[in-house]
C-alpha cells in the first residue's frame, strides 16, 4: 500500500512538474496531493473494511463479492469537479484553466489506477499525458499563429441606446466580420454599455484599422479598444 502511494506522488507529481512551469493556477502540489489522494481513496475502498464482518475461515468467495469496491472511487470521479472548477478562469471573453482542471481529472484516475496495482496501466496514461502537455502543445501553438490573422477581439464602448447592440453586429456583419461570441457590460453610473466581441473575418482583405474606424462613426458609439 505504502508502495502505490509512493508511485503515484512520483507520478502526479511528474504531471504537476509541468503544470507548475508555466505558473498555472495547480501546480506541483496540487497534482501531487490529487494523486496520492485517489490513491488511498481507492486503498480505502479495496481493503478498509477487511476487519469488517469478516467472511468464516470456511468460506470460499472473492473480495469482490463481499463489498462494492467501485463505490468510493465513483465519488472521486465527481467529487474531482469541484477542484477543476476552481482553476477555471473567466477574464473577458478569454477563459483560463481548462488543460489544468483536465490534467488534475486525469491524475485523479491515475491515482484510482495506482491504488487498484494497475502500475503498468498508470505508467502508460501519464506518459499519454505528458505527451499531450508537451508535445501537443508545441504544436497547438503553431497551429492557432497560422489561424490567429483572421480572428479579432474588440471592446466596443458606446451610449446606453435602444438598438446600439444591435448596430454594432449588424455593422461588423456588412463588412466581412461574423460575430461568434459577444458579451455586453452595462455601466449604470455613465449609462454606457460595452460590448466585447470575438470575430471571425469571413473573407480575406479586411483591414481592422478600416472597421475600427467604421464603428467609431456608429451614433452612440464612445469607443473601440483591442481592434486588431
Amino acid at each position: 500500500m505504502i508502495l502505490r502511494l509512493v508511485v503515484a506522488a512520483i507520478l502526479g507529481g511528474i504531471v504537476g512538474i509541468e503544470r507548475g512551469s508555466g505558473d498555472r493556477p495547480a501546480g506541483l502540489r496540487t497534482h501531487i496531493l490529487v494523486c496520492v489522494g485517489s490513491t488511498l481513496f481507492m486503498l480505502v475502498s479495496l481493503y478498509g473494511f477487511d476487519d469488517v464482518n469478516p467472511l468464516p475461515t470456511h468460506v470460499e468467495e472473492d473480495i469482490g463479492q463481499r463489498r462494492d469496491s467501485a463505490r468510493i472511487a465513483a465519488q472521486v470521479v465527481s467529487g474531482i469537479g469541484f477542484l477543476g472548477a476552481g482553476t477555471i478562469l473567466h477574464e473577458g471573453l478569454t477563459i483560463r484553466g481548462l488543460t489544468t482542471a483536465a490534467s488534475l481529472w486525469m491524475v485523479s484516475a491515475i491515482g484510482l489506477a495506482v491504488g487498484s496495482g494497475m502500475y503498468f496501466l498508470s505508467g502508460v496514461a501519464t506518459l499519454l499525458t505528458m505527451i499531450t502537455l508537451v508535445s501537443l502543445h508545441t504544436w497547438e501553438k503553431r497551429y492557432a499563429v497560422n489561424s490567429r490573422s483572421d480572428r479579432r477581439f474588440v471592446r466596443v464602448i458606446t451610449s446606453n441606446r435602444p438598438n446600439a447592440i444591435t448596430d454594432v453586429t449588424g455593422y461588423l456583419t456588412a463588412n466581412g466580420m461574423q460575430v461568434k461570441s459577444l458579451n455586453v457590460k452595462k455601466d449604470k453610473q455613465k449609462d454606457r454599455l460595452v460590448i466585447e466581441l470575438f470575430l471571425k473575418t469571413s473573407k480575406s482583405g479586411v483591414d481592422g484599422a478600416d472597421v475600427s474606424k467604421g464603428l467609431q462613426e456608429i451614433d452612440g458609439v464612445i469607443g473601440v479598444e483591442n481592434m486588431k
